[in-house]
């Protein structure tokens, strides 16, 4: 009896040894859903650059995360050579490991001077690099999915144009089990992205605002990095970085939101930012690139305000950290 209670105990013992090779086998062999990389030539005109200059460099902040930004002025203003490299967030900002915002510049060793337009695309719109490796979407790639066609090809005629640097930003680095959640979220685009009928401001606006990904910053999460129901766009997340800790501000058009704000109000807000860059104490600042939104026009902006008057209002105070400069709304 003890020596079959023995040889059980083995057979287990070798079962579940298996079980735990082969489910650690699976993990570090598991790849992001992806497809192949679209075999596409861009054809780069100037009103694809014009496009995507405009892009990149304000509602979709492309710059602003590739660059090192200066944190002793509201907003951090690009500081270092555009999209070369941004700042990295570690653990000490409450990330399950360390991110460095990558070299977008055409530099051929360090950056994406080998890419094929392809593969530009199908990393900042499906979160998949070059080599099938998944992307941490702190790049919102689920958001730069929502990209049409059109404006994702104009976004990469401009990083060609870029200013080639050579600078090796450090890979990425999440510890089990994170790493593996993160290989989750990539997911291939299902069809064509049709272009976002401009002449219809709320339809627009909505456009606007999803590839600007405001619902990144102004929504709260749980635990799991998964949006809290009925909190849409109301503000109260923690953000950490370089810049500091600050709550993201309530954009629905509740009182304790944007509800008692004027379209003028919120154009305002932007326009006080246009011309001069007022200071910021160490630590209280915001990831809110506004010197870069300042350049935004006024009808884009004015369509995300139309937009933003539109989602369901949610009661959820929070406090401002504004400069007195920026204090155009209630």
């Amino acid at each position: 009896m003890k020596k079959l209670l023995k040889r059980l105990v083995l057979v287990v013992a070798a079962v579940v040894l298996l079980a735990v090779l082969a489910g650690a086998f699976f993990v570090l062999t598991f790849e992001p859903a992806q497809r192949p990389a679209a075999t596409v030539s861009i054809e780069a005109t100037p009103q694809r650059l014009a496009r995507g200059r405009y892009l990149a460099t304000t509602a979709l902040g492309c710059i602003s995360c590739h660059s090192q930004r200066d944190w002793s002025r509201y907003g951090g203003p690009v500081s270092g050579p555009p999209g070369s490299g941004g700042d990295c967030f570690t653990e000490e900002h409450g990330y399950g490991g360390t991110v460095c915002p990558a070299n977008i510049t055409p530099d051929e060793e360090t950056g994406i001077g080998t890419w094929s337009d392809g593969e530009i695309l199908r990393a900042f719109r499906e979160g998949v690099d070059r080599y099938g490796k998944g992307l941490v979407p702190a790049c919102p790639y689920e958001d730069f999915r929502n990209l049409s066609d059109d404006d994702a090809d104009s976004v990469v005629v401009y990083l060609r144009t870029l200013e080639p640097v050579s600078n090796r930003v450090p890979a990425a680095h999440f510890g089990f089990p994170t790493s593996f959640f993160l290989k989750l979220s990539p997911r291939p685009l299902e069809g064509p992205v049709a272009e976002p009928d401009r002449n219809d401001s709320v339809a627009y606006g909505k456009y606007l605002a999803t590839v600007a990904h405001c619902r990144f910053c102004h929504t709260q999460v749980d635990e799991r990095y998964q949006p809290l129901p009925g909190m849409r766009l109301a503000g109260g997340l923690e953000l950490r970085g370089p810049f500091g800790t600050v709550l993201s501000t309530n954009l629905t058009p509740h009182a304790t939101g944007i509800g008692g704000w004027s379209k003028e109000n919120f154009l305002g807000i932007f326009h006080a930012f246009a011309d001069e860059i007022p200071p910021s104490e160490p630590g209280k600042n915001t990831p809110m690139h506004w010197p870069d939104l300042a350049r935004m026009t006024d009808a884009d902006l004015g369509a995300i305000y139309d937009y933003l008057r539109t989602v369901p209002a949610v009661e959820n105070a929070v406090a401002s950290r504004r400069p007195i400069a920026a204090e155009a709304a209630p």
